[in-house]
């Protein structure tokens, strides 16, 4: 293998992405589409922007989306969400901070990313029939289903998420920037 190859961060090698978005246009086009009418159908059911904007978050670390992550985050802020919550979503069973609705919802989208779990998956439904109606069940279902096609959209294609110009400016010299996606926008945002 070259040794001057391209890496990534982790020093693995293995040339340029294909950017599944911009290689079949039309197929995702259709996943906007999918997602703009899952946004309709969550809207619908009564879920509120941050309730969404967790679900989306939570499953995007669950498979480890960067892109997904950075943009679901700008999203839960431009929708009132607190960095508090944010900062605890990965242990949000640990904490008081979540509604009974919020948990269910988030038990659901988990259990929704790794269906091969029967148990798990029992469990949250049980949870979710307890707070949750048959509409707002199916729209936190299809949140979780979106972002996970988006998710492998973007971690496939390795899309990047690069520090903004401003951002770059404003870091200090021992502070990392922060980052922002230069992907094309997610539909579930």
């Amino acid at each position: 293998m070259d040794g001057n190859a391209p890496r990534d961060v982790n020093g693995a090698t293995g040339g340029r992405r294909v950017y599944l978005d911009k290689q079949s246009p039309a197929a995702y086009r259709a996943l906007v589409h999918t997602a703009d009418a899952v946004r309709a159908t969550a809207a619908e059911a009564g879920l509120d922007r941050t309730l969404v904007e967790l679900v989306n978050l939570r499953v995007s670390q669950i498979n480890g989306c960067a892109s997904c992550l950075d943009v679901h985050t700008r999203a839960a802020l431009r929708a009132g969400e607190t960095t508090r919550r944010l900062g605890v979503l990965p242990a949000w069973r640990d904490t008081e901070l979540f509604t009974a609705r919020e948990r269910a919802a988030l038990a659901l989208a988990e259990a929704t990313t790794d269906p091969a779990d029967r148990l798990a998956q029992d469990r949250a439904y049980g949870a979710a029939r307890a707070v949750l109606d048959d509409e707002e069940i199916s729209a936190v279902i299809w949140v979780a289903i979106a972002i996970n096609a988006f998710n492998r959209v973007s971690i496939l294609s390795r899309h990047p998420v690069r520090a903004t110009a401003t951002a770059t400016a404003n870091a200090s010299a021992t502070a990392p920037a922060p980052v922002s996606a230069t992907l094309p926008v997610d539909a579930t945002a």
